[in-house]
């Protein structure tokens, strides 16, 4: 199953929560959760490109399944992490105490960030 496309935020659970214990500053928070954010995936056999734009802001990260690579965070900061692909439509990291899954069912990509007991969900469709 190919990831490429284009996606469009649908909804969102516990973003401002989320965010703050991240440690985005409020003004960012609030500006940040009612914009519908555009996911675009290139996928290329295990090599990925992911742009994330939300308003002025590009999140751009690239990576190759099961090797080591250096992530953006959505606070800007520069970690190492080893992205890995579950059966044939979940890519799962750890980043900095960070987990990310994302999910792809058909046109719907679910993503789920987990920081200690804090859970953030994002889902989006193909446009």
């Amino acid at each position: 199953m190919s990831f490429t496309g284009k996606y469009e935020l649908q909804s969102q659970e516990n973003f401002e929560a989320f965010m703050k214990a991240l440690g985005l500053p409020d003004d960012q928070i609030q500006k940040g959760k009612d914009i519908k954010s555009i996911s675009e995936i290139v996928q290329d056999g295990k090599k990925f490109k992911v742009t994330v734009t939300t308003g002025t802001k590009v999140l751009h990260n690239e990576f190759t399944v099961g090797e080591e690579c250096e992530m953006e965070m959505l606070t800007g900061e520069k970690v190492k992490a080893v992205v890995q692909m579950e059966g044939n439509n979940k890519l799962v990291a750890t980043l900095k105490g960070l987990k990310s899954v994302t999910e792809l069912n058909g046109d719907i990509i679910t993503n789920t960030l987990t920081l200690g007991d804090l859970t953030y969900k994002r889902i989006s469709k193909r446009i």
